[in-house]
């Protein structure tokens, strides 16, 4: 017996059949929908590889059963730059990483920042490294690119409240 269920991913709509309701929202996103950004690194929801964004909060996609978000907004690293950025630019979060070398080999890349855009999105990050390091806490670096990751948020959440300042000014 299949269970149709309906996601919007990356702002597109999809309904998809899943024929074992034990599917989890990181095995449907890489294995029916082709999204591979999102990483299966633990699979046990402690090292944040597979964080996307669920109805704007960020969530470890492999502990989510898929069909206990329908009808819900996901948003992937796939998605991230057609929905943050214009003109085909990247986001401000993506463009601090590369800027900070906030990644060595990339496998927890997508996961951190997809945990960064929700922490400043949350309001999280402030302005002290140590409370940026706090709400990324469920992100691990097997290569260490910690320092880069907290300066990248940090400049990052400079850069997006600069351009809402612009935009409401």
């Amino acid at each position: 017996m299949s269970v149709p269920t309906t996601l919007t991913v990356n702002g597109v709509k999809r309904t998809i059949e899943i024929d074992d309701p034990r599917v989890t929202l990181l095995d449907l996103l890489r294995e029916h929908l082709h999204l591979t950004g999102t990483k299966k690194g633990c699979d046990r929801g402690q090292c944040g590889a597979c964080t996307v964004i669920v109805d704007g909060r960020r969530i470890n996609s492999c502990l989510a059963l898929a069909i206990s978000h329908d009808g819900a907004e996901v948003l992937t690293i796939e998605g991230v730059a057609q929905s943050g950025a214009q003109g085909g630019r990247l986001h401000p979060v993506q463009e601090a990483f590369i800027a900070h070398d906030g990644l060595q080999c990339g496998f927890c890349t997508p996961g951190q920042i997809m945990s960064a855009i929700a922490v400043i999105q949350e309001g999280e990050a402030g302005d002290d490294p140590e409370r940026v390091r706090e709400a990324m806490s469920g992100n691990l670096c097997r290569c260490g690119a910690y320092q880069g990751i907290t300066e990248a948020v940090l400049e990052a959440q400079k850069a997006l409240g600069a351009a809402s300042v612009r935009k409401v000014a």
